[in-house]
Formats: C-alpha cells, structure tokens, sequence
C-alpha cells in the first residue's frame, strides 16, 4: 500500500518534467488521474531514479509502440521483476543509442531479464552463432546486431543499481573486462566471417595480438581496438585476411587500429614473427616497447601468438635502458598533452591535466622502470598494476590507492558519456551545461548533499579528482629516483651470488662479501619494506660506489634502516624523493657522525629534500627555538635531555649541509657556537629555576673559540664564572649558591651520552685549574688589577658575554678591557714574553710523530700560528684602533690590514690558512666522528677529508694545497708574529 504522504500529485514528483510526460504516463496505464494506477507505483519511483526519467519515459513508450501486441508481457514484468526493471530503466534512461536499438529490435528486451550476471563465456558462441555460414552484409548485419545486444546487457547490468539500488553494483574494473571480452569475442567472430570471404585463408596462419586498452582487459564502451597482426605462410594471403576482418568488425562492431604495428600505417599490415623481431631489436622506438606492455594474443592462430608474446615481451623489461628512456616518455606525456585543443584541457577527461592519460603514463613508466626486476609488476591493467606497485613500495599506499579511486571515477564518467549515443568522446560537460552536468552526476550515482544540487556535488568530485591525479602524476612521473633506477643495469638488479660481488668490487667496494651480507640482510623476506629496500638497494649501491668508503656507507646505511625500521616515512621519503637520496649517500659514504647522529635524529632526514630547510636561517638566532623549547620543562632532567636533544637534531642538520657544500665556513662555526650558548643558557635557566632561593647572579663568558663565534664540531667550550651576591646575601654565600649552581652544570652536560661531548672548560679563569671556578665581581676586579698575568690578558681577547645577567655581563666586559687593550700596548719585554710562550707551545704540545706541515692547530701556518698573530696585533694597537676589539680572528685580521698594521697580501695568506685549517678540522672530525688535529696522510679517511675541502677526485693534490697554503702563511708569521 502506498504511503498517502509519499503518494504524488503530479509526474514532476517522479522528475518527470517534460510536457507529454503524463499522456506517455496514461497511454502506459500507470497514471490515473493525479496518482499513480493500482500496482504502478514500483514502475513509477524506478523512473524517478532514472538517470533522465523522461529519457526512460520515452524508451519505454517506444519499445511499447514497437511490441504492439506483445507489449503485455512486458508491462507485467516491469511491475513484478525489479531485476528487468532496474536494467531495463537504467539502459533507456542513459543512453539514447541503446533505447534506439531496443526500439528497432524490441524482443531483445527479454534478454536483460533473469537475476543470473552476464557471463563472458557466452559472448564468443553468440556472436559466432549469428554468423554461421554468413558472409558479405549479411554477416555484418547479423554481428551488429548481436553486438550490440550483448553490449546492451553489460550497460543494463552496470547501470541497474542506480534504479534499483538492491541490485548488486558491478565494479568498474569488471565492466571494463566484460567490454574487453566482448571485443575479443567480436575480433574472432569477424576473422571466422573473413576466413569465408578470403580465397586461399587456409594456406596461412594469423595471429590476432590485442594492445592498449583491449589488451589489458580496460576497454571502453566505445573504442578502437589497438591490435598487431603476425602471419606464417602466405603472408599476402595472411594480409588480405587482417584487412578483412577489419572491415567487418570495423562495420559491425567498432574500428579495428593497427597503427601500433612496427613503422605505423606506413609499415607492412601483417609481419611474420622474425619480422617483428628483427624489427623490435633495430628500430623500435620508446613508445613501442611501452605499447607492448598491454599486449595479448585473443584470436586467429594462439600457439603463434603466443610465441610472438615470448619473443617480444622480454625487450619491454629491457627498454628502460635506452639513453634516455625516462625523459622519452615523460616528452611524449608532454606532447599528448600540448595536443589538446585550447580551452578544453580542463574538460578532456583522457589527455588533459589531471585525467586518465596522467595516470597511465606514470603507471606504466614505473612499471618499465621497476618491472625490469620485479615480475610481480609485469600486469597490462592499469588498476592491477597500480595496486601492484603500492604492495610492492614503489608508489605509497596512500598514493596508490588514491589513485587508484580518482581513475575509476574518471573512467565511470567515461563510460557514461559514451553510453549517451554510443560515441567515442571524453569530454567533460562545461560549467554551464546544468543539463547534462545533472544527467551525468545520477548516472555516476551522484547525489544532492550538504546543499550542492548533483551538478555541484559532481563538479566538486571532478575537479577534486582531477587535481589529485595532477598532483601524485608529477610526483611519480616526474620521481628524480625513476631516472637513477633507471640508469641501473637490468642485469644488476637479478644477479647470483657470484655475480653481485663481482659487482660490487667493480663498483670499487672492499669488502663485497661483506657488502652483500647487508644487501641480504635489508631486503630478506617478502615484507612491503625488503621490496622498498630491493628497488632503492641498486641506486645507492651506485651512489654510494662515488663516495671515498662505500663499504662504510653501506654499512651505515643498513645501520640507519634498521634503527628507523619501525618509523613509517622513512623509507617512503626515500622512494619518493630523489634528492633524498641522493645527499644520504653523499653523508653516509663521506662521514662517520652522521650517522651516528641520524639513528638518533631521523627526522632531520626531511630536511634533506629542501635546501633551505637545510641550511636554516641566521645563524645568529639559531638557539632562540632551543632556548624557548627547554624552558617549557620545570623538571631538570627532562629540561636537560630536551636540550640534549634539540642540540643533537641542530649539530646533524649543520653538519649534513656543511658536508654536502651547502654552508659557508662563517655559518657553520657561527652556527655550532650558537648552539653551544643556547645549551648552556638553557641548562643554566633550568638548573636555576630548581635551586630554591636565589642567592647570587650568575653570567657566564664565553673564552677561546666559542667566545670569538669560531667553535669547531670537536671543540670544548672554554669559559668563566661571575657572580653577584643578591642583596643582603654575603660574598662567600653567593660563591657557595653559584658554585653549586655551575657544578650541577657541568655534570648535567657532561654525563656520559652517545653524542658529541658537552665538555664545559673553565681552564682559562683566573689562575688556571689552581683558581676558583667562580668568582664575584669584584674578585675578579680586584685579581686583574693587581696579579693578572699576560697570558690572561691575551686569553680575554676573545671573552663575551654568552649566557645568565646580561647586565653582569656587560659590566665584565667593561672591566677587562683595559686588561686586554692595554693602554699603550705592549712594552718589548711583553713581545718577547708572548714569543716566547708561543715558541714553547709548538716545541712542547705538538704530539709526538706528529707532521708538523699537516697538523691543523699546532702545526705550521695552522691555527695557532693564525690567531696568536691576530692576538699579538691586538695587545699591541687595540687600544688606538678600536676596530681591532673583536673576538673574531677574521674581523682582527680584516682590522689590522684596514689600519696599515699588515699588508693586504700578508692578511690574505693568513685568512686563506685560517679557514683551510678550520675546514680541514672540522672535516676531520665529520669523517671520523671524533675530534683530531692532524690530517690523514693515506686511505679513505684522507679520500674523504679531500673530497669535503673540494678535492674529490685527487687527494695528494689536496695535501700539496694544504702545504702550499699554510706554508705562505708561515713565511708571513715568522715576519710578522717573531719580527724575523
């Protein structure tokens, strides 16, 4: 019984709107007067949910007008069997070309009937039924219409659900392998009509070979299809029999293109085998071996097209290896693309921006790239293929799936513009079509919501679609990576024992048994990740093959992926970003702290896809996010750790761009230092704000290289301690609270920890290690103005202010100055006396066995020998060249020639050996994780030095550079610093 508040008053609640719809309604018997007849309602709402419920309206009084008498038997079904009735509806309501051929045939209604699905295995016997024994127009007749009846029964039972909604829904990959079938159907009952049409046919072999969309079971509802023909025995005969069974199936069905044959249109229509071999080896172009990858015997004679399939498909997993197979058919992409007419690209659904061609092309290309050594991802269906490469880590899950999704919904708004009138378009409604935007969005299943009629909701889908598909294709397509796997020999991704570490050793790997132990060990098993490692695996292997220690890299590569084995991005910021990769190897290969920082560290990895996250901003405000971080913590140790960390994170990120070339040497020295003050401040807040009362003020100054901004990534951090009592607090109750305060400091750094030390070195205060490790202020007045010593006067050059009371700080610098600007400067006495100690420092400190040319600090022309004469210049004119008061022993330098004081040409021999000294110290200590001095005189560790001062290829020439250098800078010294 009808629901009284559902029952209508007029059609147009049925979304009948045209104006003979209620007398098509009366002449069917199914409207009496302002209601739906007795027993019609079912009929009625199924229209309703028509694509176009006119367009069905009208279908239906046709296919009536064309049963006449027999029209009864139709009627009562409609009312009884919701199976007809959905399919029935859907097919008239969505295509005018099948209501016209249901109207010129009107008993083929009866085959949509029955609840059982549309069977493949029944289209090759129907269609070859109706033309047994025919030839000539008659047999095309009779296959054009068996055709089209049977593709009439795959649109009924694609479109049903939309009518009926409990009808099962038959998926777009199942549709588009019902299309492909019975074009294959139609293929074979076409050559079974030209066998008869074609005099001697018997005296020679064809085989039929699908491509494209017809080969990898994806066809359209209306299409070429793309086929090559292979021939034995008369081939002229074979010719006349392709030809023919073109025009029949072209007539009958749809045209049949063999332009993919070899050389094109232009080329023989039929080869034989060895034709198209010969062919494929010589002259083959990219496109070609991509267009075989779809490829797939389905008529004529199977056994030799199954062997044309062996004997070509091989070369498809080999075309990768072309010069410049990448570029090749990311150009051709291009051109398809250009080709698109002005002003529609945003509507061409196949070869515009964002639609099916986008997919395809990325799809198939990561397939010839990978597949060379995957077999699992050798699949001519898009969609499989697709799938394919998510599971095996080539393309993210996510990424796949969702392109996966945007190219089903494109090719379902495909195959419902081509049902329309059964025409080969795909082309996208315009904006103001509301007409057709609405008839395509309910026969894509679209509905109203949120407010948006169907036309909207349908647009919003369409251009979210389209930009998803435009967004991973430039990722995948355009993947830096594809081009390095690509470049990969196919052989290298497959090989035996053997012959892996014959590779390897090729590759310049000392150990490639050892090499291979850790190949074996990432890419065990059958997980998403071994197959990720397996394709990334044979690029690095490369790459790391160019770095100074590749069996070093490899090694802390496999460290790096088993630490991070459980962290979800890493191995798919890996596959997705070239760039990524290659700079990991660069750091693996060159540098042993790196990765002990990076196991650590990870998420410092994402910084190496873009350059300016990398390298950072000012250096001088580096800390500020450290400082702000840690004083977040109210309890010390997690205060701490989060210092620890945060300085970890920055020391890898500065070193990763100082070793990839990234950094100048101001930025990277600058930025340690700042890194160093923001610890040591923020250690200092903390241990501060857990102390209880506070009984004194604290600063700390900054000595040595960390107080002229100058540290390196193995230097201590040289400072001193001031204090101020706080009122009514006494001076020895104040030493006492700021004592205890820097102690619990320097343990707190200090405490053993697998990164680089946090070593706080107060050796520089006030009588040494023999002094108290903080004194007030006016200790420190009263110390200076009666027993300071020259030593200390030249070691306060360099102090500043870093961290605690600023204000105390200022006053402490204010109170050193006239000890380390002297009035006057330096008497001669002093001269010698600085001379003196300095002859004694390279005479004593200078370790044993060491090469005085190559040691960085102590060494000829090395550090010392710089910044002792920038000091000496200092004591001795600071206190009338004012410019010369800088901690910085560039800015001395730069001072001391700008005031006559040092020539031009002397200034810059020292810069030069100032920066290669602390260039080269720091590389040391990049490449072998741990702090040195002395420079490697042979193997790796000196390639790599070499290779990070810019001296990749010949490491002796770096040394004889160093020498060269530093020896200028000696001659300068020895007139300048010893007055010789």
């Amino acid at each position: 019984m009808t629901d009284p508040a559902r029952t209508p008053t007029s059609p147009a609640r049925f979304g009948l709107t045209e104006a003979r719809s209620g007398e098509l309604l009366r002449a069917a018997g199914w409207w009496d007067g302002r209601r739906p007849s007795a027993g019609n309602d079912p009929i009625l709402w199924a229209l309703s949910r028509s694509p176009d419920p006119d367009l069905a309206l009208f279908g239906v009084d046709r296919l009536r007008e064309a049963l006449g008498d027999r029209r009864s038997a139709l009627d009562d079904v409609l009312r009884t069997d919701d199976v007809l009735r959905g399919r029935l509806l859907a097919v008239l309501g969505s295509s005018t070309a099948l209501s016209d051929f249901l109207a010129a045939n009107p008993d083929r209604w009866a085959q949509l009937a029955g609840a059982e699905p549309v069977s493949a295995e029944s289209f090759a016997p129907a269609l070859l039924a109706s033309v047994d024994g025919l030839v000539g127009a008659a047999a095309v007749r009779a296959l054009k219409v068996e055709y089209r009846a049977l593709l009439c029964r795959i649109a009924a039972e694609d479109l049903a659900h939309l009518v009926e909604p409990e009808l099962p829904q038959v998926g777009y990959d199942d549709v588009a392998g019902l299309l492909s079938d019975l074009a294959v159907a139609a293929l074979r009952a076409a050559l079974d009509v030209a066998r008869r049409e074609v005099p001697g046919a018997d005296g020679c072999s064809l085989a039929v070979v699908a491509m494209g969309k017809c080969g990898a079971r994806e066809l359209n509802y209306v299409s070429d299809v793309d086929v090559v023909f292979v021939g034995e025995g008369d081939v002229g005969v074979a010719t006349r029999l392709a030809s023919t069974m073109m025009r029949v199936a072209g007539q009958a069905c749809f045209e049949v293109d063999a332009a993919l044959r070899p050389e094109g249109k232009a080329g023989a229509l039929v080869r034989t085998l060895d034709g198209h071999v010969s062919y494929y080896r010589r002259w083959a172009r990219t496109w070609e071996f991509q267009a075989l990858l779809k490829a797939r015997p389905v008529a004529g004679d199977e056994e030799l097209g199954h062997r044309y399939l062996d004997a070509v498909g091989p070369m498809v997993w080999t075309a990768a290896e072309r010069e410049d197979f990448v570029p090749d058919v990311q150009a051709m992409r291009r051109r398809v693309e250009d080709n698109v007419p002005v002003g529609l690209a945003d509507r061409e659904l196949k070869l515009g921006r964002g639609g099916l061609r986008d997919v395809e092309f990325a799809v198939q290309l990561l397939q010839l790239v990978h597949g060379r050594g995957d077999e699992e991802l050798r699949i001519p269906a898009t969609t499989a293929a697709l799938a394919a490469l998510g599971r095996g880590g080539y393309v993210g899950r996510t990424d796949a799936a969702d392109f996966g999704r945007a190219y089903r919904f494109l090719r379902t708004l495909e195959h419902r513009l081509q049902l329309q009138k059964l025409l080969r378009t795909h082309l996208f409604p315009a904006d103001d079509d509301a007409a057709g935007l609405r008839w395509l969005a309910r026969a894509s299943g679209l509905a109203a919501e949120g407010g948006l009629s169907e036309a909207q909701v349908l647009l919003a889908e369409f251009r979210k679609r389209a930009n998803h598909v435009r967004r991973l294709h430039e990722k995948l397509f355009y993947q830096p990576l594809l081009q390095a796997v690509a470049n990969v020999p196919t052989e290298a991704l497959r090989l035996t024992t053997t012959e892996a570490e014959n590779r390897l050793a090729a590759l310049g790997y000392a150990a490639p048994d050892g090499a291979l132990k850790h190949i074996e060990a990432l890419t065990r098993g059958v997980s998403r990740r071994a197959r990720i490692q397996s394709a990334l695996l044979p690029v690095l292997l490369d790459l790391l093959a160019e770095t100074p220690d590749p069996d070093g890299g490899l090694l802390a590569y496999r460290r790096v992926s088993e630490a991070l084995a459980e962290t979800p991005w890493y191995l798919r910021l890996l596959r997705d970003e070239g760039t990524v990769v290659d700079r990991l190897a660069a750091l693996l290969g060159t540098s042993r702290l790196v990765p002990d920082l990076l196991v650590r560290a990870p998420e410092v990895l994402r910084l190496l896809a873009d350059t300016d996250s990398l390298v950072g901003l000012d250096p001088m405000t580096i800390g500020n996010p450290l400082r702000s971080t840690v004083s977040r913590y109210n309890d010390l140790g997690r205060a701490v750790t989060a210092a620890r960390s945060l300085r970890r994170r920055e020391l890898l990120r500065i070193a990763s761009a100082d070793l990839l070339g990234l950094a100048p040497l101001r930025a990277v020295c600058v930025s340690l230092s700042e890194v160093w003050v923001a610890v040591l401040q923020a250690a200092l807040d903390a241990v501060v704000r857990t102390t209880g009362d506070r009984l004194a003020t604290v600063a700390v100054i900054g000595m040595g290289r960390l107080g002229g901004r100058e540290l390196g990534y193995g230097s201590d951090a040289d400072v001193m301690f001031v204090c101020e009592a706080a009122p009514g607090v006494t001076d020895s109750d104040a030493v006492r609270y700021a004592s205890a305060v820097v102690e619990k400091v320097r343990r707190l750094l200090s405490a053993p920890s697998q990164d680089p030390a946090l070593q706080v070195d107060a050796d520089l205060r006030p009588e040494g290690r023999q002094g108290p490790l903080v004194r007030t202020f006016e200790s420190y007045r009263a110390y200076y103005a009666q027993w300071s010593e020259l030593w200390e006067a030249q070691a306060l050059l360099r102090a500043r202010f870093i961290a605690g009371d600023a204000d105390l700080g200022a006053r402490f610098a204010q109170l050193v100055d006239p000890v380390r600007y002297p009035e006057g400067g330096l008497d001669a006495a002093s001269v010698r006396e600085i001379r003196r100690i300095k002859a004694r420092v390279e005479a004593e400190r200078l370790p044993r066995g060491a090469d005085p040319s190559l040691h960085t600090k102590l060494g000829r022309g090395g550090l010392a020998d710089v910044e002792w004469t920038v000091q000496l210049l200092q004591l001795q004119h600071a206190h009338e060249v004012p410019e010369l008061r800088t901690p910085s022993t560039v800015r001395g330098l730069r001072a001391a020639c700008e005031a006559g004081l040092v020539a031009e040409d002397d200034m810059t021999a020292l810069k030069e050996s100032w920066i290669t000294a602390t260039r080269a110290r720091n590389a040391i200590v990049l490449v072998r994780g741990k702090p040195g001095d002395q420079l490697p005189t042979a193997g790796r560790d000196l390639a790599a030095v070499a290779g990070v001062m810019g001296h990749p290829r010949d490491p002796g020439e770096f040394l004889d550079a160093y020498r060269r250098t530093t020896r200028r800078a000696r001659a300068v010294i020895e007139r300048v610093f010893y007055g010789s």
